[in-house]
Formats: C-alpha cells, sequence, structure tokens
C-alpha cells in the first residue's frame, strides 16, 4: 500500500515516475536497469532543486512541479504526465500549474488535436519572471514615498523609509540594465538569437 502524503504525494514513486521496460543487463525482457537508474538520478534532481525554490520561499507543489517540467526534455508535460511523474494528484498538479501560470513561469498550450493542455517552461522566461519585478519595486517605492511625506523626512523613521526607497530604486534601474547584459551574453553563449535590428 502507498502511503499518501498531505500534499498529495504518494510514499512511493518519487519524480522519476514508474519503471522503464526494456531489456536487463543479462539480456532478459523487463525493467531497463539503465533508464530506471537515469529515472532515479532525474527524480533526485527535481526533488533537490525543488528543496532549494522551497527554501527561497515557493510552496512545495509548485516547486516540484516547476522542477518537474525543467527537467524534462521537451520543458512540456501533460497534468496525467506531471502526475504519474511526481506521485501527485491531479489537484495538487492544477494547483500548481495555475499558480506558476500567474507567476509566468510557466504557459499553457493545447495538445494538437486533443483538448488535452501541455504546461511548459521556456528556459528565457522563467527566469526573466524572477527578475522582472518592476512593477512591485514601483509600488513599493510609491507606497514609501508616501510614508516618507508622512513621517517627515527630517524625522530618523522618515530617513530609514527614504533609504529603503531609494534602494528599491535602484535596484529597479538595475534589474534593466542587468538583464539587457544577459540577452547580449546569452547570445555568446549560444543560447539565443540577437534581436532584430
Amino acid at each position: 500500500m502507498i502511503e499518501q502524503r498531505g500534499d498529495g504525494s504518494a510514499g512511493a514513486g518519487g519524480a522519476g515516475g514508474p519503471a522503464a521496460e526494456g531489456v536487463s543487463a543479462d539480456g532478459v525482457p523487463g525493467v531497463d536497469e539503465a533508464g530506471v537508474e537515469q529515472e532515479a538520478r532525474v527524480s533526485r534532481f527535481v526533488e533537490h532543486f525543488a528543496a532549494q525554490m522551497v527554501e527561497a520561499g515557493m510552496a512545495r507543489m509548485p516547486a516540484r512541479v516547476f522542477a518537474a517540467l525543467l527537467a524534462s526534455e521537451s520543458g512540456a508535460l501533460t497534468s496525467a504526465e506531471l502526475g504519474e511523474r511526481l506521485q501527485v494528484s491531479p489537484a495538487g498538479v492544477s494547483g500548481a500549474v495555475r499558480y506558476l501560470a500567474q507567476q509566468h513561469m510557466v504557459s499553457r498550450e493545447r495538445e494538437p488535436g486533443s483538448r488535452r493542455e501541455r504546461y511548459r517552461v521556456h528556459s528565457d522566461q522563467w527566469y526573466e519572471a524572477l527578475t522582472n519585478r518592476d512593477s512591485i519595486l514601483k509600488r513599493w517605492s510609491d507606497a514609501l514615498a508616501e510614508g516618507v511625506r508622512t513621517l517627515g523626512a527630517d524625522t530618523a523613521a522618515g530617513a530609514r523609509l527614504a533609504e529603503t526607497r531609494a534602494f528599491f530604486d535602484f535596484v529597479e534601474v538595475e534589474l534593466s540594465t542587468m538583464m539587457d547584459r544577459w540577452h547580449a551574453h546569452r547570445v555568446t553563449l549560444g543560447f539565443g538569437t540577437p534581436p532584430p535590428a
């Protein structure tokens, strides 16, 4: 019997999914031992990377789903495929991909000739979503400016808020220029094409 965890995941299987079928080392049809070992390595990576994202503040299920998508060969999986790989319920997958889509870390696409949706991670989309915080930083800056006006710039509290606001304004500018530099560097690494002139 498989024990169910609180997040809907099962106590057996892991992110690698079911054992791969094929030919064993002694030539007998059955379990592909090399495939099983590879799935185990992928599973360990998925859980390790997801744990790092949880440590940074992301909820566990979205982190696991995202890591599974990132580690998949095509970068895209259906809800059923994610559930099988992670041994989680459809409800757990649905809630996770909804959150990731809202954060612009994954996109939804319809399978040709099917009503099933696939969830895809784009290599240049998700990390840009993590660094694209211009609107949030602007709202924080505006709120802090109001705080400075309320408390008075000549007070200790007002000066503290003013310095914090200056930091957010600085980060907003630096993020923008950093991403411009990254886009150019990305091309030199062979990961993208130059932007149109």
